[in-house]
Protein backbone atom coordinates (compact mmCIF):
# COMPACT_ATOMS: atom_id res chain seq x y z
CA UNK A 1 0.00 0.00 0.00
CA UNK A 2 1.22 3.47 -0.81
CA UNK A 3 1.59 6.29 1.65
CA UNK A 4 -1.11 8.93 1.52
CA UNK A 5 0.54 12.27 0.79
CA UNK A 6 -1.21 15.59 0.67
CA UNK A 7 -0.54 18.03 -2.15
CA UNK A 8 1.34 20.55 -0.02
CA UNK A 9 3.79 17.89 1.25
CA UNK A 10 4.46 16.70 -2.30
CA UNK A 11 4.88 20.30 -3.51
CA UNK A 12 7.27 21.04 -0.64
CA UNK A 13 9.39 18.00 -1.47
CA UNK A 14 9.31 18.82 -5.18
CA UNK A 15 10.61 22.33 -4.43
CA UNK A 16 13.37 20.84 -2.25
CA UNK A 17 14.24 18.39 -5.02
CA UNK A 18 14.44 21.16 -7.66
CA UNK A 19 16.54 23.36 -5.39
CA UNK A 20 19.07 20.73 -4.26
CA UNK A 21 19.28 17.91 -6.82
CA UNK A 22 22.11 19.44 -8.91
CA UNK A 23 24.11 20.31 -5.80
CA UNK A 24 23.71 16.80 -4.38
CA UNK A 25 24.76 15.29 -7.71
CA UNK A 26 27.90 17.45 -7.80
CA UNK A 27 28.68 16.44 -4.21
CA UNK A 28 28.34 12.76 -5.12
CA UNK A 29 30.62 13.22 -8.14
CA UNK A 30 33.29 14.91 -6.05
CA UNK A 31 33.08 12.34 -3.26
CA UNK A 32 33.19 9.26 -5.47
CA UNK A 33 35.16 10.57 -8.43
CA UNK A 34 32.52 8.92 -10.64
CA UNK A 35 30.54 11.44 -12.66
CA UNK A 36 28.59 8.58 -14.25
CA UNK A 37 27.05 7.47 -10.97
CA UNK A 38 26.64 10.86 -9.30
CA UNK A 39 23.10 11.37 -10.60
CA UNK A 40 22.12 7.90 -9.41
CA UNK A 41 23.49 8.56 -5.92
CA UNK A 42 21.71 11.92 -5.74
CA UNK A 43 18.46 10.29 -6.86
CA UNK A 44 18.89 7.47 -4.31
CA UNK A 45 19.53 10.05 -1.59
CA UNK A 46 16.44 12.04 -2.52
CA UNK A 47 14.34 8.88 -2.58
CA UNK A 48 15.57 8.07 0.93
CA UNK A 49 14.76 11.66 1.97
CA UNK A 50 11.26 11.34 0.53
CA UNK A 51 10.66 8.25 2.66
CA UNK A 52 11.73 10.24 5.74
CA UNK A 53 10.35 13.58 4.64
CA UNK A 54 8.67 14.25 8.03
CA UNK A 55 12.06 14.06 9.74
CA UNK A 56 13.92 15.94 6.99
CA UNK A 57 11.60 18.91 6.86
CA UNK A 58 11.59 19.09 10.68
CA UNK A 59 15.40 19.21 10.71
CA UNK A 60 17.05 22.53 11.42
CA UNK A 61 19.03 22.30 8.15
CA UNK A 62 17.34 19.95 5.67
CA UNK A 63 20.01 20.54 3.00
CA UNK A 64 22.75 19.52 5.45
CA UNK A 65 20.74 16.39 6.27
CA UNK A 66 20.54 15.64 2.53
CA UNK A 67 24.30 16.13 2.12
CA UNK A 68 24.87 13.67 4.96
CA UNK A 69 22.72 11.07 3.18
CA UNK A 70 24.71 11.58 -0.05
CA UNK A 71 27.99 11.29 1.87
CA UNK A 72 26.87 8.01 3.45
CA UNK A 73 25.76 6.59 0.10
CA UNK A 74 29.06 7.68 -1.48
CA UNK A 75 31.03 6.06 1.34
CA UNK A 76 29.11 2.82 0.84
CA UNK A 77 29.78 2.95 -2.91
CA UNK A 78 33.49 3.60 -2.40
CA UNK A 79 33.81 0.76 0.11
CA UNK A 80 32.04 -1.56 -2.30
CA UNK A 81 34.38 -0.54 -5.13
CA UNK A 82 37.44 -1.07 -2.91
CA UNK A 83 36.22 -4.54 -1.94
CA UNK A 84 35.64 -5.36 -5.61
CA UNK A 85 39.13 -4.17 -6.57
CA UNK A 86 40.60 -6.29 -3.78
CA UNK A 87 38.70 -9.37 -5.01
CA UNK A 88 39.96 -8.76 -8.54
CA UNK A 89 43.53 -8.23 -7.33
CA UNK A 90 43.31 -11.42 -5.27
CA UNK A 91 42.00 -13.31 -8.30
CA UNK A 92 44.87 -12.10 -10.47
CA UNK A 93 47.51 -12.69 -7.79
CA UNK A 94 46.47 -16.34 -7.55
CA UNK A 95 46.87 -16.91 -11.29
CA UNK A 96 50.43 -17.56 -12.33
CA UNK A 97 49.92 -17.31 -16.04
CA UNK A 98 52.70 -16.00 -18.20
CA UNK A 99 52.73 -15.49 -21.91
CA UNK A 100 55.97 -16.57 -23.50
CA UNK A 101 56.85 -14.20 -26.32
CA UNK A 102 53.32 -12.92 -26.83
CA UNK A 103 52.20 -12.01 -30.33
CA UNK A 104 51.75 -8.30 -29.58
CA UNK A 105 50.10 -7.53 -32.92
CA UNK A 106 47.74 -10.46 -32.41
CA UNK A 107 46.88 -9.29 -28.90
CA UNK A 108 46.13 -5.80 -30.19
CA UNK A 109 43.93 -7.28 -32.93
CA UNK A 110 41.99 -9.39 -30.42
CA UNK A 111 41.52 -6.46 -28.03
CA UNK A 112 40.28 -4.26 -30.87
CA UNK A 113 37.92 -6.97 -32.11
CA UNK A 114 36.59 -7.49 -28.57
CA UNK A 115 35.96 -3.74 -28.22
CA UNK A 116 33.80 -3.87 -31.34
CA UNK A 117 31.48 -6.50 -29.84
CA UNK A 118 28.38 -5.36 -27.96
CA UNK A 119 28.94 -5.53 -24.19
CA UNK A 120 26.96 -8.72 -23.46
CA UNK A 121 28.64 -10.70 -26.26
CA UNK A 122 32.06 -9.39 -25.21
CA UNK A 123 31.44 -10.23 -21.55
CA UNK A 124 30.27 -13.76 -22.39
CA UNK A 125 33.26 -14.42 -24.67
CA UNK A 126 35.79 -13.03 -22.19
CA UNK A 127 34.38 -14.82 -19.15
CA UNK A 128 33.98 -18.14 -20.98
CA UNK A 129 37.18 -18.22 -23.06
CA UNK A 130 39.58 -15.93 -21.28
CA UNK A 131 38.67 -16.63 -17.66
CA UNK A 132 37.55 -20.22 -18.28
CA UNK A 133 34.27 -19.80 -16.38
CA UNK A 134 31.53 -22.33 -16.91
CA UNK A 135 28.32 -21.30 -18.63
CA UNK A 136 26.59 -21.36 -15.25
CA UNK A 137 29.24 -19.20 -13.54
CA UNK A 138 29.18 -16.76 -16.46
CA UNK A 139 25.38 -16.55 -16.22
CA UNK A 140 25.64 -15.85 -12.48
CA UNK A 141 28.31 -13.20 -13.00
CA UNK A 142 26.24 -11.40 -15.63
CA UNK A 143 22.81 -11.96 -14.10
CA UNK A 144 21.47 -13.69 -17.22
CA UNK A 145 20.26 -17.19 -18.09
CA UNK A 146 22.56 -20.01 -19.17
CA UNK A 147 20.76 -19.98 -22.54
CA UNK A 148 21.65 -16.31 -22.99
CA UNK A 149 25.29 -17.09 -22.20
CA UNK A 150 25.30 -19.90 -24.78
CA UNK A 151 23.74 -17.80 -27.54
CA UNK A 152 25.74 -14.63 -26.81
CA UNK A 153 29.01 -16.58 -26.61
CA UNK A 154 28.27 -18.37 -29.87
CA UNK A 155 27.34 -15.16 -31.65
CA UNK A 156 30.31 -13.32 -30.15
CA UNK A 157 32.76 -16.01 -31.23
CA UNK A 158 31.31 -16.00 -34.76
CA UNK A 159 31.69 -12.22 -34.87
CA UNK A 160 35.29 -12.46 -33.61
CA UNK A 161 36.04 -15.08 -36.21
CA UNK A 162 34.73 -12.73 -38.89
CA UNK A 163 36.57 -9.68 -37.49
CA UNK A 164 39.87 -11.51 -37.01
CA UNK A 165 39.66 -13.58 -40.19
CA UNK A 166 40.68 -16.56 -38.07
CA UNK A 167 39.46 -20.16 -38.34
CA UNK A 168 36.87 -21.04 -35.69
CA UNK A 169 39.03 -23.36 -33.52
CA UNK A 170 41.76 -20.71 -33.32
CA UNK A 171 39.59 -17.87 -31.89
CA UNK A 172 39.31 -19.16 -28.27
CA UNK A 173 43.09 -19.69 -28.11
CA UNK A 174 43.71 -16.15 -29.33
CA UNK A 175 41.26 -14.69 -26.79
CA UNK A 176 42.94 -16.66 -24.00
CA UNK A 177 46.41 -15.61 -25.19
CA UNK A 178 45.31 -11.97 -25.25
CA UNK A 179 44.32 -12.18 -21.58
CA UNK A 180 47.61 -13.82 -20.64
CA UNK A 181 49.54 -11.11 -22.51
CA UNK A 182 47.36 -8.44 -20.87
CA UNK A 183 48.32 -9.88 -17.47
CA UNK A 184 51.99 -9.62 -18.42
CA UNK A 185 51.54 -6.00 -19.45
CA UNK A 186 49.70 -5.19 -16.21
CA UNK A 187 52.37 -6.88 -14.07
CA UNK A 188 55.10 -5.15 -16.04
CA UNK A 189 53.49 -1.79 -15.42
CA UNK A 190 52.27 -1.15 -18.97
CA UNK A 191 48.85 -1.51 -20.46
Amino acid sequence: MGTVVDGSTAAEFHAFFERHYAELSRLAALLTGEADTADDLAADALLALWHRWDRVRAAEHPAAYARGVVANLARTRIRSAVRERRRIALFWSQREERAENPDVAGVVDVREALRRLPFRKRACVVLRHSFDLSERDTALALGVSVGTVKSQTSKGMAELQRLLGTPSPEVPRRVHAARAAWGEAAVGGGR
